[in-house]
């Protein structure tokens, strides 16, 4: 474990001393100069890396007219900024080495919606989905559409005029922009819409900054409009930011068209007003079948002049790797399997404002396509998914197509740095054609899907960054595709804007591109806004070059090999984003809805830990090695240094490896991450490893111990339940642990024990003699029930009537002996003591599995646990438990037998939010049962309720939990108590999260199961 050094150079001094001044000045929002921050930030969705030197978080515009009033003091011209929004840019757009200005955390709110005129005006931090949730009661929405809506935010739209799927309907964001209010350098907030010929002479006659823009901007429109119609493709995806040919447009000046796309060169984007349209009424997806993608990519054209809504294609990679994902179990009836491989497909859509207009459509659509079935190039079959909620499930699954690339098993892997080029639409075959050879002839796989209606494909070749000779490859092909794309009329940008790749902007604008250095020369003469993008202010300052800014891969081969094999589960985050997720409702990642800081969430997390990592690698320190010599050690070996460290720390001594393990004591480990990540990070997994060896330089704190060692005690507490019960219900005894050992809100253990109830109602333990006893119709029905400390001890009552349903049901339970089962030792890195309970308890129950007899688990958190941390330390010697609903899926004749017993109902499940994402299809086994026994269930869609085993209880973290439970949960149990009885909870945490924060008390499915049941006789 290491200090980081922190010597102050010139150029941090300058950035340290105008935070100061932004702290003097007034500034409201946020500063961190953190090396955690900057480490954080420091990276996109793009292959480089470029630390920054401070992150500033404004809170409104006077904190941005702050900000750029300041750069513009003379004391201050050399310091540089850089706009952040979303973060997924995947050109390095907004990686600066100054100081980055994210806007997205405080600076998201919808200011203003008119549904009757159609338009919203919005701060720059709202995340597009986030508005469209908005607009969707007034049946309206923001309509360019990308795979990254639910973290993309507006102000980084229309820093790239971004577009997406529709964009031959739709258009792109500026074709949506219909005010914006930008801060100039200087500090001058501008508001800037189309504007006749007599305001635009009143203000280009003024003497200052908006003067000057407005002058030159209108004097290259119009002396270089015939070079500008000759220069700008006629493509739908043109040339963005600086947009020279649509600066006039119906007779109005437009400055919107120079700021769009402008990737914040020329100011920071504050708000903005946009047009809004109808939502479709009716929508379908015809998903196309093919042979070969290349017969996609042709079938296209043909296609497309059936007037579709849109077309996207995916390759079978692509396919293939959504065939692994959480995301296949929703759209894998669209795709059933078959003997005839698909290399490929065609998704076209239809939208409509009525049922009949869209049949019309698609007979007439499906007509063709019937007729071409067979032929030689063409689809040979598809499916049809109709209504909204089926199309934007098979939408899902194209947009996670991006981050999934980026899984491919491996070193190499798909990378982004030639993926958006744009040709006109009846090129696009043989460009690709092309485009394929290029990355044949260099060895390289890759994976496609794009918006073949537009003529835009994402190709992204797999390279393993941290091998020089590959990462050489870089210049080589990439200039290959930008002779491509001037072959066939493109661009080498059509979609992700230009960032480090704008070295080749002189070459696509030639002769116009020193208008464009006047345009930047006007907005900032001094190169201050996100320099090297784009253009320069003059030929004094120069462009970035693809291979002359850092990469991720040159500081990730600093990692030795057995070491960056060691912490898998993080290293190989690409930076998609998909962990920064606005919807409160989506479980992924619950500690950074609630803080807003990147830092605390599992692409932050993961960008720590390899910067951790390499930093050890610096000093000679092996962690992999260094876990295994602690592991062997006693207790007290290295016990003075600890304590001597943790005195250092409490004076006050800086170490990057206490800003490590901020952010992952902020990690609830609900293991989110591990399903709904296309790339699989597993926070959880590192985090255990870093807390081993963080604890093993410093002391840990009391209640870590306690949190460790509840399995082991629950047992003998259990049978004296009011000598732990009554002194937890004295205040000062609260207080006490509360202030003292960090742990809030403790559970009290069950009334009733479960060995009680287990007595009453005859169910044995499972034993060799228990197992051995059954007959054969009695072991085609039995199951063993798997305890775990939580269930068993705090909430008894659950198990019981679990037990009590499956004899009603005419089931054999058995109740397995009760063994530790380590989680908790694993979530707080005890590693060594939780391989040992593993090892134990999966002995005992796999012998009990050698009977034949299933192995059946009540929380999903638990449950999980053995497929999950089991399984990664034991292997195939990890024991099989299944989740109870996966078992009763099984059983469903039987069940359909027992429903004349059951009085109908309806209800609506709260699902775990580990169940919904590393066990999604378990859900739909609850559907199933209930069907089979006659009652309703619906599935709510919900985020994490904050609890996450012991995390909420920890004092630390408790208005954190909190905070999370409000965004989600409280909203469903805000009804009355009628409604509430028909909400049930599969998670133990969540029932406790609900009491403890709504006063709602959440039953069991199968306790709304039994409920219902009527007994017989």
């Amino acid at each position: 474990m290491i200090p980081a050094l922190r010597e102050v150079d010139e150029v941090q001094a300058l950035y340290l001393q105008f935070l100061e001044a932004l702290k003097g000045g007034g500034f409201r929002g946020d500063i961190s100069p953190s090396y955690a921050s900057r480490t954080v930030l420091s990276s996109d969705n793009s292959i480089y890396q470029v630390l920054p030197q401070a992150v500033v978080y404004p809170r409104d515009i006077h904190d941005l007219q702050l900000i750029a009033k300041l750069a513009d003091r003379e004391e201050f011209h050399q310091v540089v900024l850089s706009p952040r929004g979303g973060g997924t840019g995947t050109n390095g757009q907004s990686l600066t080495d100054g100081l980055v200005v994210d806007i997205s955390r405080h600076m998201n709110r919808i200011l203003e919606i008119n549904a009757e005129e159609r338009w919203a005006r919005v701060q720059a931090g709202v995340v597009k989905d986030q508005l469209n949730a908005a607009l969707k009661p007034y049946g309206l929405f923001f309509a360019p559409e990308l795979s990254t809506s639910n973290r993309a935010t507006i102000g980084g739209m229309i820093n790239t005029d971004a577009s997406g799927q529709g964009s031959c309907l739709y258009g792109k964001t500026r074709d949506h922009v219909l005010e914006l209010s930008t801060v100039l350098l200087g500090g001058e907030l501008w508001q800037s819409a189309p504007i006749g010929d007599d305001t635009l002479r009143e203000v280009s006659a003024r003497d200052d900054r908006p003067g000057k823009v407005h002058r030159i901007c209108d004097e290259i429109a119009r002396d270089k409009a015939e070079l500008i119609a000759h220069k700008f493709p006629k493509l739908n995806r043109c040339l963005t930011g600086y947009d020279l040919a649509h600066i006039r447009e119906g007779g109005e000046f437009n400055l919107n068209s120079v700021l769009c796309g402008s990737e914040g060169t020329l100011g920071f984007i504050a708000e903005a007003k946009l047009n809004l349209l109808p939502i479709p009424k009716c929508a379908a997806l015809v998903n196309l079948k093919y042979d070969n993608f290349q017969d996609a990519l042709r079938d296209a054209k043909d296609l497309m002049e059936a007037g579709p809504t849109s077309i996207e294609t995916v390759d079978s990679k692509v396919l293939q790797l959504a065939m692994e994902d959480i995301v296949w179990h929703s759209v894998s009836e669209f795709f059933p399997a078959e003997e005839r491989p698909v290399k490929g497909i065609n998704l076209v859509e239809y939208t409509a404002d009525s049922e009949e207009e869209l049949e019309q459509l698609l007979a007439k659509f499906t007509a063709h396509v019937d007729a071409m079935i067979g032929q030689p190039g063409k689809s040979f079959g598809y499916t049809i998914a109709r209504g909204h909620a089926e199309v934007n499930r098979i939408w899902a699954m194209r947009k996670r197509a991006v981050g999934l690339l980026g899984n491919a098993q491996g070193e190499k892997r798909p990378i982004p740095f030639v993926e958006d080029t744009a040709v006109p639409p009846e090129n696009l075959a043989d460009f690709i054609a092309e485009f394929r050879a290029v990355l044949d002839d260099a060895g390289l796989d890759y994976g496609m899907f794009g918006h073949v209606d537009a003529g835009v494909l994402h190709v992204r070749p797999a390279i393993d960054m941290k091998d020089p000779e590959q990462a050489a490859q870089i210049r080589a092909i990439t200039d290959k595709v930008v002779a491509l794309t001037q072959k066939y009329k493109g661009l080498l940008w059509g979609e992700h804007g230009k960032g480090v790749r704008s070295e080749y902007a002189p070459e696509f604008f030639g002769e116009l591109y020193p208008e464009l250095q006047r345009i930047k020369a006007a907005f900032d003469p001094r190169n201050q806004l996100n320099p090297g993008k784009i253009a320069t202010p003059s030929r004094a300052s120069s462009l970035l070059k693809i291979d002359q800014v850092t990469t991720r891969g040159e500081l990730d081969r600093q990692i030795p090999v057995q070491v960056w094999d060691g912490y898998s589960e993080g290293v190989y985050c690409n930076g998609n984003g998909a962990c920064f997720n606005w919807n409160p409702d989506d479980a992924m990642c619950p500690s950074y809805k609630a803080t807003r800081e990147r830092i605390h969430s599992p692409k932050g997390r993961a960008s720590l830990v390899r910067e951790w990592l390499r930093l050890l690698a610096a000093r000679g320190v092996d962690p992999v090695e260094t876990a295994r010599k602690f592991r062997e050690q006693s207790f007290f070996v290295g016990l003075p240094g600890r304590i001597k460290n943790s005195l250092a720390k409490m004076r006050g001594e800086y170490d990057f490896n206490h800003e490590v393990n901020d952010a992952m004591q902020g990690c609830l480990a609900c293991k989110s991450c591990s399903g709904q990540c296309p790339i699989k990070v597993d926070v959880p997994e590192f985090r255990s490893k870093f807390l081993e060896l963080y604890y093993s330089r410093y002391l840990r704190p009391l209640k870590d111990y306690v949190v460790g060692g509840l399995e082991f005690v629950m047992p003998h507490l259990a049978k004296v339940p009011q000598l732990y019960n009554w002194p937890l219900k004295l205040k000062p005894v609260t207080w006490l642990l509360e202030r003292g050992l960090g742990l809030a809100d403790s559970p009290l253990l069950a009334r009733k024990s479960l060995y009680k109830t287990m007595a009453e109602l005859g169910v044995p333990f499972a034993s060799a003699a228990s197992l051995e006893a059954l007959g054969p119709a009695q072991r085609s029905r039995a199951v063993i029930i798997v305890q775990d400390a939580f269930t068993s001890y705090f909430d008894a009552e659950v198990v019981g009537d679990l037990l009590k349903l499956l004899k009603q049901l005419d089931f054999v339970p058995l109740v397995a002996p009760f063994k530790a089962n380590g989680k908790p030792l694993h979530v707080h890195g005890f590693l060594r003591q939780f391989q040992r309970v593993a090892e134990n308890n999966s002995a005992m129950l796999n012998e009990l599995a050698a009977s034949g007899v299933p192995l059946v688990g009540v929380d999903p958190s638990m449950t999980l646990t053995y497929r999950a941390e089991y399984r990664k330390l034991l292997g195939e010697e990890a024991p099989k438990v299944q989740l109870v609903q996966e078992w009763l899926a099984g059983q469903l004749e039987h069940l359909e037998q027992q429903r004349p017993r059951l009085t109908p109902a309806r209800f609506h499940l709260l699902p775990h939010c580990s169940e919904q994402t590393n066990a999604a299809a378990s859900l739909k086994d609850w559907q199933r049962i209930f069907e089979a026994l006659g009652l309703e269930l619906h599935t709510e869609r919900l985020g994490c309720c904050g609890m996450a085993g012991t995390y909420g209880h920890e004092t630390a973290h408790k208005e954190t939990s909190r905070t999370i439970f409000q965004q989600s949960w409280a909203p469903r149990l805000s009804g009355t108590g009628a409604d509430t009885e028909k909400l049930l909870a599969s998670g133990y945490s969540c029932r406790c999260q609900s009491k403890r924060f709504a006063g709602v008390s959440l039953r069991h499915p199968f306790q709304g199961i039994l409920a219902q049941l009527q007994p017989e006789g």
